[in-house]
Order: C-alpha cells, then structure tokens, then sequence
C-alpha cells in the first residue's frame, strides 16, 4: 500500500488572491470547516487572517515564518497585503475536497442546498478570465454573507455563530456517510498501524520498518486551480478505495 502523507493530512501552496472587496481588503473567500483543522505555514509576503470562533473576533498577522492554525467551525478570511503565499496543512486528508468547506454564504443560501452548491461551484470549462470571474463573483457572496454574520454577531453575541455552525452542518450532513468511510480508509488506518506498531516495538519486533519506503508526489500541471482564498498547486495523493 502506499503510504499516505504523514498523519493523514494534505497539503497544498497557496498564492492568495489580489481582489479587492468592496471594504478595500485584498483576500479570498471566508469560510468555515466542518470537521476538519487548517494549518497555515507562511512562505512569502504578508497580510492577516481575519477568524470568528467561539473567542470572538481576531485578526493574526501572517509574514514569512508565522505558523497559525485554526480548528473546525472557525471562520476565516484570508487577506492578502502583497504576494501572501502560504503552505497549507489540511487534516484528513480528502475530506475538505470531499466538501468539508462551507463559505460563508447569506443564510437564504446555506438554507437552500441547490441554491449553495450552484453558488460554490465553478465552471469546469472556459478561459482562465471566466473561471477567474466566477471564482470572484463567489467570492464577493461569501463576503456578503460574512458581513451580515459580523453584524448579526454585533447586535445578538454568539448565538449569531451558533447559527451559522447549525446551517453548516445541515447542509454537509447528506455528505458524512461517505466522509466517515473516506476518514476509515485513510486518518483512522494510519492511527491503527501505528497502534499495532507500538505494539511491535514494545515486543522488540521492528514491524512496519520491514516495508520501509519513500514517496513522492506529482504536481499537478499548470495553470494552479482556483481555489476559495486563491490559486491552488495541489499534488497528486495516493486514492483510498470508499
């Protein structure tokens, strides 16, 4: 079998968008996991993090070197203050592809599962200008809808962020049958190998250190896809059968 990137996690580059919004800031699109933590490693340039969780709202400055990371239901917005470049660390590995991520649409829309998945998705075909436009139109939505959560959490306090999380989970919940199989497969195989492996080694036996290996990983080809908060270099990973 091949082995999985360690601890089950993926990662990706990530170049942050230069769009501005119509508050000025440069960023991509706010957005929440439902099970899964982020982790960013900053690279190049500068800007913030703008996050909403259960301390409230925070801004964390991101500049070569800072490492931040953030767990479910977190709220964040990526702004970008000149050529923002991170390395993103995602736990379990699949799942935010799988749609773990739901942005931070007006709630009419997170109400509405049709509604949000023609609004999250974008179009397979066309010129980079067209998918750049759609990737921007879904991006100021999910701007709108962040400003009306900062003002919902103004005027009622946190039960303004409770509402979103339950909105959330609403509309991945048809999606978690195939998650828990998918997190079996890959996060929770790799805690029990290690399991058994300790158990080996508490034995003198070397175990899995018999079928040592290395992996690498194949980038996919240019141009980077688009992603939520900007322009992805993704890698090939191994495929788990669900």
């Amino acid at each position: 079998m091949t082995p999985l990137f360690p601890g089950g996690v993926a990662v990706s580059g990530l170049r942050v968008y230069d769009w501005e919004g119509d508050d000025a800031h440069r960023g991509g699109s706010p957005h929440l996991h439902t099970a899964s933590s982020e982790g960013y490693v900053v690279t190049a340039g500068s800007g913030e993090v703008h996050t909403v969780s259960a301390a409230g709202r925070e801004v964390h400055r991101l500049e070569p070197g800072a490492v931040v990371w953030f767990s479910p239901g977190t709220v964040h917005r990526l702004v970008n203050e000149g050529d923002l470049e991170i390395l993103v660390v995602m736990q379990n590995t699949g799942l935010p592809e799988a749609g773990d991520a739901v942005l931070t649409f007006p709630a009419d829309v997170l109400d509405d599962p049709q509604a949000y998945a023609s609004a999250a998705s974008l179009p397979s075909e066309g010129s980079e200008d067209e998918r750049g436009a759609a990737a921007r139109a879904r991006r100021d939505l999910a701007l709108r809808g962040y400003r009306e959560l900062l003002d919902d959490l103004e005027a009622r306090g946190p039960i303004a962020l409770t509402e979103l999380h339950a909105r959330a989970a609403r509309l991945v919940q048809p999606r978690v049958a195939r998650w828990q199989r998918l997190w079996s497969a890959t996060v929770e195989a790799e805690t029990a190998r290690t399991r058994d492996q300790l158990a080996r080694l508490a034995g003198g036996m070397p175990g899995l250190m018999a079928d040592a290996r290395v992996t690498s990983a194949a980038p996919h080809e240019e141009p980077r896809r688009f992603g939520m908060c900007g322009r992805l270099q993704t890698w090939e990973w191994p495929a788990p059968e669900v």
